[in-house]
C-alpha cells in the first residue's frame, strides 16, 4: 500500500531533511521502493547531503516546465529514489511553485513510500506539502521554540484537511528522555513515534555525504531511524548487534589460538 509523507517542523534547523534522507535509505533497506523529495525550492539542501549538488536536472527544471520528472529522479542509496531541487537562486525564480502539487500527484503511486522534505515556516509552498500528503510527520528538538512552532504546524495541517501521524524528537539528550516525550506529547497532542539521540556520527556522516545509517548501521541515531522505518512499514525491528572494534591484542590472540577472543 502506497504511503506518502511530509517531514515537517515549523523552524529550520531541527534535521528534517536529515531525518527524510536517512527515514528514506532505512525504508529502502527494508526492501521497499521510496522516493524522496525536496519540496523546499528555496532553501534544497537534500540533494547537497547525498552529493547530488551538480546533477543537470532538479525540480527547479520541472517546475520552470524545461523538463520531466522522470529527468530529476537520481538513484540514492539502496535504491532509493531522489528528486533534488537546485541550489541556485537563478533556478529558483524560474521555478513556478504552482506546479509543486503536479509533481507530487506524479510521483504518488509510483512505489511504496514517498517522502516529502517541506520547507520550514509557514509558507504557500508548505502548505500544499502539508495537505497533499495521507500524513504529516513532525520533526521536533528538545526546546520551546521548536515544539511551539511544531503545534503551528500541526494546527495549520489540520486547518488544510491534513493529518499528523506523529511526531519524532530529533537530537534528544539522554537526560530525563521519558519527561521530555511525555512533554512533547502534551504539548502537540500527537505520540512521539521515536527519540533519535544526539549523536556526532550524523555529522560525520554529512561530511561523507552519506546517510548515518550506511556510514555507521550501529550508531544510536541509526537504529532509531531504522525502528521508526519499520514502523511505517509495519515489519518487526531487528536489532543489530553491535560490532566490538578488534584490536591488535585480539587480532593477535585469534590468530595464535583461533576462535573468537571475547
Amino acid at each position: 500500500m502506497f504511503r506518502a509523507y511530509t517531514i515537517a517542523s515549523g523552524k529550520g534547523g531541527t534535521g528534517k531533511t536529515t531525518v527524510t534522507v536517512n527515514l528514506g535509505t532505512s525504508l529502502a533497506q527494508l526492501g521497499k521502493e521510496t522516493f524522496i523529495l525536496d519540496a523546499d525550492i528555496g532553501m534544497a539542501n537534500l540533494g547537497l547531503v547525498l552529493g547530488l549538488e551538480s546533477v543537470p536536472v532538479t525540480l527547479h527544471e520541472v517546475l520552470a516546465g524545461k523538463a520531466s520528472v522522470d529527468d530529476s529522479i537520481y538513484e540514492g542509496p539502496n535504491g532509493l529514489k531522489v528528486v533534488p531541487s537546485g541550489i541556485s537562486l537563478q533556478g529558483f525564480q524560474n521555478a513556478d511553485p504552482e506546479k509543486m502539487k503536479d509533481v507530487m500527484r506524479d510521483l504518488i503511486g509510483r512505489s511504496d513510500f514517498l517522502l516529502i522534505d517541506a520547507p520550514a515556516g509557514i509558507s504557500k509552498d508548505g502548505v500544499v506539502a502539508l495537505a497533499i500528503a495521507d500524513e504529516v510527520i513532525l520533526v521536533v528538538n528538545p526546546e520551546l521554540s521548536s515544539m511551539a512552532d511544531a503545534l503551528k504546524t500541526k494546527i495549520l495541517t489540520e486547518m488544510v484537511g491534513g493529518k499528523v501521524y506523529g511526531a519524532i524528537l530529533n537530537r534528544a539528550g539522554m537526560e530525563n528522555t521519558e519527561l521530555r516525550r511525555h512533554s512533547v506529547e502534551d504539548v502537540l497532542g500527537v505520540r512521539v513515534i521515536d527519540m533519535i539521540p544526539e549523536d556526532a556520527n550524523v555529522r560525520r556522516a554529512a561530511a561523507y555525504k552519506t546517510p548515518v545509517v550506511i556510514k555507521y548501521p550501529t550508531s544510536g541515531a541509526s537504529r532509531a531511524f531504522r525502528r521508526i522505518a519499520a514502523d511505517l512499514a509495519g515489519s518487526e525491528y531487528k536489532e543489530e548487534p553491535v560490532k566490538v572494534q578488534e584490536g591488535f591484542v585480539d587480532r593477535l590472540a585469534r590468530t595464535l589460538f583461533g576462535g573468537a577472543t571475547r
